[in-house]
């Protein structure tokens, strides 16, 4: 009879143990649905694109494990149609583009922290810096990337920022005033091996004056070629004195050897909870200049909307607007109409 007991509570400790450790995982999927209807019949993107469509922009599987108190590490998977993939038909000798929802790895990293600084220590496929704190402010990813992240998307003009790379990254606080990031990586982006012995050298600084102001500096330089630097410089500021409000700036500007011009621009953002969980609304103006030496180049987006909590935190309905202008007088000005699913469970 003792030997039975002894077992039941063996058994019942590697349980406890066991449900323990479970307890320290946790599995979390997200996605971004649109239907997307282009409103303007005469703009510059209606003749290039299609006028109408469904489309996942977005799926996210992200696995993270507190190993212990100091340790933790993360899984992403990520999925999307936009890389130009290719398959091979070997009957007919032919090569096409391939543009099925396609899974790859965003993160996969070590995060290990210490009381000292309350610093924070990440190593391997990381989040970068460039893009995560105004993201945060922002805080509708499932709408619109950042101004900066989605800089290429909207003007085809490459800033050479990515949201994750290979590399190590510290981040800690001085004081309840005083944050800082730095960072080293690859450079070459999480989706390319690294292709030359160069790396990029990143880093922030954030000040927090008073409660509801923030200001963060961030810059990063990577040298592309013997004698050749390009330089990344970022500055956002948040305010939030007003209850359920936020109003965003960001300000960037990037400068490479390689390009007889400099790209740059800003962005300004509100968000309002209407009612807090329930309805919220967002405005935000970008001003690009992919061409700081011909102005004829710049242009603006609008976007604006409404985000409705349709089921909780788990699934929100946000339904906007995007409105393109261009400086050029002979692209005309497009219009889209835009409902986006956001589901996360």
């Amino acid at each position: 009879m003792d030997f039975v007991k002894k077992l039941i509570l063996i058994t019942a400790a590697l349980l406890a143990l066991g449900l323990a450790g479970f307890a320290q995982q946790t599995y979390q999927m997200t996605v971004y649905f649109d239907y997307s209807h282009f409103i303007t019949t005469d703009g510059y993107l209606t003749s290039n694109a299609l006028t109408n469509k469904f489309h996942f922009r977005r799926a996210y599987f992200n696995y993270e494990n507190k190993i212990s108190d100091n340790l933790k590490f993360r899984f992403r998977y990520d999925a999307d149609n936009t890389a130009n993939l290719t398959s091979v038909d070997f009957v007919k000798q032919t090569v096409k583009k391939d543009d099925k929802l396609r899974p790859f790895v965003k993160h996969i990293f070590l995060e290990y922290s210490i009381n000292w600084l309350q610093s924070k220590f990440n190593i391997g496929m990381i989040e970068t810096m460039a893009f995560k704190l105004s993201e945060d402010r922002w805080g509708l990813r499932s709408v619109a990337k950042t101004f900066a992240d989605g800089y290429k998307d909207i003007t085809g003009e490459s800033i050479d920022m990515t949201s994750a790379d290979m590399g190590i990254t510290w981040k800690g606080v001085v004081s309840k005033e005083l944050r800082f990031g730095l960072g080293v990586h690859n450079g070459s982006h999480y989706s390319h091996v690294e292709g030359d012995k160069y790396k990029k050298f990143s880093g922030y600084v954030q000040i927090v004056p008073v409660n509801g102001i923030s200001l963060v500096g961030y810059a990063d330089m990577e040298r592309q070629a013997e004698g050749k630097d390009a330089v990344t410089y970022k500055v956002d500021a948040l305010i939030n004195l007003i209850p359920k409000a936020n109003l965003v700036f960001e300000w960037l500007q990037y400068d490479s050897d390689l390009k007889a011009y400099k790209s740059g621009g800003w962005s300004a953002y509100a968000t309002y909870q209407i009612t807090a969980g329930k309805l919220g609304i967002f405005f935000r103006y970008d001003n690009y200049q992919p061409n700081m030496s011909d102005s004829n180049k710049d242009m603006s987006l609008i976007i604006a909307g409404l985000d409705w909590f349709a089921w909780g935190k788990a699934c929100r309905i946000q339904p906007n607007v995007w409105i393109y202008n261009y400086k050029n007088s002979a692209k005309k000005t497009d219009v889209a109409g835009v409902v986006t699913f956001f589901m996360t469970f």
